[in-house]
């Protein structure tokens, strides 16, 4: 037996390296001693290891030879990687799932052109403590939202390590358009394009956790991903001195309605100014006096129709059959915005939530963290709250 054709495997593992020796038989004189180099390939985490950092990637490379295919099986999530040019190694591209045995089986090529196979099998560490995705808006089976609707996730424990958990969130349209997330707190944080999303398409928002450690000793444990159905561009347009809104869809008019909103006597009763969004509706709302109890002064408690929240601050679109002689022509209210019980019925029925609406006229100006205010941030602004800005 000559040595040509020798394939040499080293698996690496905690404790040492494992070496497999491969041999061909030849009839071939000293000359084939020479005829082909041999090749070593070494898996990185070896057989046998555990306890492997779910962070830490998959490494495979091969000195003397090539690599003809490497996979790896086990756990919820696909594992890919990067082979080099020159085919002599490979990087997994993500990370694995925590609690979970993988088994890296690889096929190489020598010199020669013989081939073998070879495979290391290992598990990641058990966490002790996890985190995920509690709450994601939209996430609405069906629903189409507005054009200027944010992506809002909420996460079930503080996040610390935020640059490395923003990368493993990734959102991509059919009709794409730069954007960023900017973190609220510690567990939330929020995408906003750069400019209105393109009416009529869907956007794909992948959070690619598992194996990400979110904090100290604490690891994702899943991926997510969910979709979001873009609907008609409506945008609505109204200075709050003139006491009338303008409902365009696509560009084009759809209805000029009356208004009354908040009477100004103090900045609580003043409608604010700014870009807003359409945000959650109800038929009935109780609406309540802010930081008020019954009995006193200036508390209210009323129920509503057809109201639409655009702030957190307590203001609405909604029906008000008492105020239909101010409508149009004095600001009256707490800060809502007055309809008559037919507008009120017919934008509630139009609504979207994340369709924009405009208002101009006071000198009190939406605060940016006020409901869904995002817009009211330039997107210069607003990538200062990204950890990856």
């Amino acid at each position: 037996m000559s040595a040509r054709g020798r394939l040499w495997l080293i698996v690496a593992g905690g404790a040492g390296a494992v070496t497999v020796f491969v041999a061909g038989c030849s009839g071939g004189g000293v000359g084939d001693l020479t005829s082909a180099e041999d090749a070593t390939v070494t898996i990185t985490p070896g057989n046998g290891t555990g306890s492997v950092r779910p962070d830490a990637p998959i490494e495979v490379k091969v000195a003397g030879g090539t690599l003809e295919n490497v996979s790896v099986t086990g756990g919820d999530v696909r594992i890919d990687g990067r082979l080099s040019a020159d085919r002599t190694s490979w990087r997994s591209a993500r990370t694995l799932v925590p609690g979970t045995s993988y088994t890296v089986t690889v096929r190489a090529r020598n010199g020669d052109g013989k081939t073998t196979a070879s495979n290391s099998t290992f598990t990641t560490l058990k966490p002790a403590r996890t985190f995920g995705i509690s709450d994601v808006t939209p996430n609405i089976k069906g629903e189409k939202v507005g054009v200027g609707m944010p992506i809002i996730v909420h996460f079930d424990r503080p996040v610390t390590n935020k640059a490395v958990v923003e990368r493993a969130l990734e959102v991509k349209a059919e009709k794409p358009v730069e954007g960023a997330w900017r973190w609220i707190d510690s567990t939330q944080v929020v995408y906003r394009p750069k400019e209105y999303w393109k009416p009529y398409q869907k956007v794909y928002f992948t959070a690619r956790l598992a194996g990400v450690q979110g904090a100290k000793g604490v690891w994702g444990t899943k991926d997510g991903s969910y979709t979001m159905q873009i609907g008609a561009e409506q945008i609505t347009t109204g200075n709050i001195n003139k006491h009338h809104a303008t409902v365009y869809r696509d560009g084009k008019k759809l209805r000029t309605m009356p208004f009354s909103a908040g009477n100004g006597t103090t900045r609580e009763y003043t409608t604010t100014s700014g870009v807003h969004l359409l945000m959650e509706k109800g038929n009935p709302v109780k609406m309540t006096a802010p930081g008020r109890k019954k009995g006193d002064d200036g508390w209210y408690e009323q129920m509503v129709n057809h109201a639409i929240r655009i702030s957190n601050s307590g203001e609405y679109f909604h029906a008000a059959p008492w105020s239909v002689g101010s409508q149009g022509r004095a600001n009256v209210s707490h800060g809502c915005l007055n309809l008559s019980p037919e507008n009120a019925r017919w934008y509630y029925g139009i609504h979207q939530r994340g369709d924009v609406v405009k208002l101009t006229g006071t000198d009190r100006q939406l605060e940016w963290n006020n409901g869904w205010g995002y817009w009211q941030l330039s997107f210069e602004e607003w990538k200062e709250g990204s950890a990856l800005h």
